[in-house]
């Protein structure tokens, strides 16, 4: 293991410059790096950034992005140009030692240069890996399914799905069109119901263009383990949110689980069975691996114990928010209440933690985090939605346009909003992009065909296989 070299060359009699560790490049990640950057005085501290990806995905514009309309290079930002006074190493953390102010990190380079991992010391820490997909045992699943919660998933699932309409237009076999055009979608929270609101909508268009697929030949189920779907929405739109998904012949299966999907067959604990190519999971999240790998307290579920001021409890120099840590939510009423782990909260959050640790730096008085929640909104499609924000039910276009409005003042740099902006209204005036890239998955197919001869390769589906998923305690749920 070898150390990473930090510049401490300071003028005698000067202190020298706190080095702040940020740990994760999502949402916390960049927000508290891009607050440090512009409120600290020049030589006050030295900022590194260790994130898996140069970019940041803002994620709620995921289902657009896979139903086209958004490009995939706008739905992410650039870290290395919004955070241009910052150090950015692409790297994955594995373990934190805070006793010896210590992060061990594996980089790009690392497999190359043959010296083993590398150590970031630091002496302010502020941990947000953000988290996972949380997998059950499920047979089938690590070989079949895709997942919901990167920029790449979500390009490889519209590939896929426009590619399985290809495969059942061409098809004679019955069996295989009917596997083909059946898609399974475990989880009912925002990302599996925008998800497939989206895709069903794009695939509906999209079938215009085929002589022998219509939108009635394809089928959509909806797999969810509790009695209703968008719990953050209100009871009353989730049952409009179900009521709306079964107008448009998606099967909603509540109170339900996904029991297996080996050999392309899913089977549901009601008995039912899909034969089907198409299994994509967002049954929920779990804290990054890296939490477990730290000497930092966690609670029950795995995510670090803070206070209020957004530092980990009982530790002194370390810092957390978002999906990573149990924050108290001091403006609910009932006490032992903790913030949710979502965009609202994170990007706030990551304001107050900015501020909160330069406090910290210059010896001032810490602030409470404490922001209300005003209510959320979903896209069940183009010109469909549902909201329920400051008490208000919305649902159909207005809801759809609220959604819109909403995700295009929080995108992040007016750049990414610019060019939202503008793309959404070319999509407004010319039709639906319905091409598959699926080979971009796979660059060198054409050349190896060509110098190699045979056949073209085509990966097993799905494109993106999931990992083999890690076992999580039998009382965990899918949704």
């Amino acid at each position: 293991m070898v150390k990473a070299a930090n510049s401490r060359g300071d003028a005698p009699g000067t202190p020298p410059p706190a080095r702040i560790l940020v740990v994760g490049g999502g949402y916390v990640g960049m927000y508290t790096a891009l607050g440090l950057q512009r409120k600290l005085r020049s030589g006050e501290a030295e900022i590194t950034v260790v994130t898996p990806d140069p970019y940041m995905t803002y994620q709620p514009f995921l289902p657009e992005a896979a139903a086209g309309s958004i490009s995939p290079r706008h739905v992410v930002v650039p870290l290395r140009r919004v955070l241009d006074r910052c150090r950015i190493v692409i790297g994955e953390a594995r373990r934190i030692d805070h006793a010896k102010r210590t992060a061990t990190v594996t980089t790009l380079a690392t497999a190359e240069e043959g010296t083993g991992d590398i150590e970031i010391a630091y002496d302010e820490l502020v941990l947000a890996p953000g988290s996972v997909s949380r997998t059950l045992p499920i047979p089938g699943l690590a070989d079949y399914a895709i997942g919901f919660k990167t920029v790449e998933e979500a390009i490889g699932l519209r590939n896929h799905v426009i590619e399985q309409m290809d495969i059942a237009s061409s098809t004679r076999d019955p069996a295989i069109r009917d596997a083909a055009l059946t898609f399974v979608f475990v989880g009912g929270g925002y990302a599996g119901v925008e998800a497939l609101g989206e895709l069903e909508d794009m695939a509906r268009y999209a079938a215009r263009y085929y002589h022998n697929v219509t939108p009635e030949d394809m089928k959509w189920v909806l797999v969810e383990a509790s009695d209703r779907i968008l719990p953050e929405v209100g009871p009353e739109m989730g049952t409009y949110t179900v009521r709306e998904l079964r107008r448009r012949n998606i099967d909603v299966r509540l109170e339900t689980r996904l029991d297996s999907c080996e050999n392309r067959v899913a089977v549901l604990s009601d008995g039912s069975r899909f034969p089907t190519r198409t299994v994509v999971w967002t049954a929920g999240v779990k804290p990054h691996p890296v939490l477990a790998a730290s000497d930092l307290p966690r609670n029950e579920r795995g995510r670090l114990v803070c206070t209020s001021f957004l530092t980990v409890e009982g530790v002194e120099h370390a810092w957390a928010a978002g999906d990573a840590a149990a924050v108290p939510d001091i403006t609910a009423p009932a006490p032992g209440t903790e913030c949710a782990p979502n965009a609202q909260h994170a990007v706030r959050q990551a304001r107050r933690l900015a501020d909160n640790l330069i406090a910290a730096l210059r010896d001032e008085v810490l602030t409470e985090y404490a922001h209300k929640y005003v209510g959320s909104v979903a896209s069940l499609g183009l010109h469909k939605g549902v909201a329920h924000v400051y008490g208000r039910k919305l649902k159909g276009y207005p809801a759809w346009f609220m959604h819109r409005a909403y995700h295009l003042s929080r995108v992040p740099t007016f750049n990414r909003k610019m060019r939202v902006l503008a793309e959404w209204t070319l999509s407004g005036l010319f039709k639906r992009e319905i091409v598959s890239l699926g080979s971009l998955e796979h660059p060198r197919a054409e050349f190896e065909l060509a110098a190699g001869g045979g056949h073209r390769h085509h990966p097993p589906h799905p494109p993106h296989p999931t990992p083999p998923p890690t076992p999580d305690p039998p009382q965990d749920s899918q949704g």
